[in-house]
């Protein structure tokens, strides 16, 4: 029975990814069972700031081995990513939508 648990990361490995990314991978998916802080919890399980974890994580979730690793959290990853890029973008820009052309008629 020991066996499962050397194989997944013996598997992650041959999948392309290192001890780094299967963790960022495994804590990401255990966070969703957790509550409290998630920049405290980074740093004491991973030993990252909050930015650089975010920024190894979605570089990690853009590569081909995490998406062979874990199809549904890396596609749950990227929903929200894009979920959150646009939502800046609305506050930013006002929502994207130009009153330049409606002037226009």
């Amino acid at each position: 029975m020991s066996a499962a648990p050397e194989t997944a990361p013996a598997a992650a490995q041959a999948e392309g990814l290192d001890e780094r990314a299967i963790a960022l991978l495994d804590f990401e998916r255990r966070w969703v069972e957790r509550r409290g802080a998630k920049e405290a919890a980074v740093r004491a399980e991973l030993g990252l700031t909050a930015p650089r974890y975010y920024q190894l994580l979605y570089a990690l979730i853009d590569t081909p081995a995490a998406l062979a690793h874990d199809p549904m959290l890396v596609r749950r990853l990227q929903r929200i990513r894009e979920a959150r890029t646009q939502a800046r973008a609305v506050r930013r820009f006002g929502g994207g939508r130009s009153t330049d052309q409606d002037d226009t008629h």
